[in-house]
């Protein structure tokens, strides 16, 4: 089992992998997506911290899920076309990421170690924000119905650190 972020490989929409060190001395948020998800206009808020940030160290990165009523249901590539034209994404996307049970990715089965809930360490819902620090420790979560603006200050700390 990884200890680390930066242990951890993923894979990018376009199928390549990668490990998070590729973002060693960066603020991350990690995020799980969905296109028909009700909280789907955080698309905007993750992306005005994006483009705020992103010159001084923030990377967004969003990992669609399929895990919640079937909120994310196509493939690859309407997923990412969606992402790209319907809510004008411009972080990283990544390949669907199972977040809960037996088959969840070790990125998901880290963050939900180290920052687990009030009652248990399931991801409850699309939009579940974990935010990793500089040194690649996991050192916020925020829930889905957390906007990206309640997380701006907390960001703006972490950069400046």
């Amino acid at each position: 089992m990884s200890k680390r972020v930066y242990d951890i490989k993923v894979e990018r929409c376009g199928g390549s992998t990668y490990f998070l060190e590729e973002y060693k001395g960066k603020v991350l948020i990690i995020v799980n997506t969905a296109t028909n998800c009700a909280l789907n206009d955080q698309f905007e808020g993750l992306e005005t911290l994006y483009q705020k940030y992103k010159n001084d160290g923030l990377v967004v990165l969003s990992f669609p899920c399929n895990n919640f009523d079937n909120q994310e249901p196509g493939s690859m590539d309407e997923i990412y076309n969606t992402y790209r034209r319907r809510f004008g994404i411009t972080f990283p996307i990544h390949s669907k990421t199972i977040v809960n049970g037996d088959n969840e990715h070790p990125l998901y089965t880290l963050l939900k170690r180290e920052k687990p809930g009030l009652f248990g360490s399931q991801i409850k819902w699309n939009f579940t924000k974990f935010v990793i620090d500089r040194e690649g420790k996991v050192v916020g979560k925020y829930l889905p119905y957390d906007s990206p603006e309640e997380m701006e200050e907390f960001i703006k700390e972490l950069l400046n650190e």
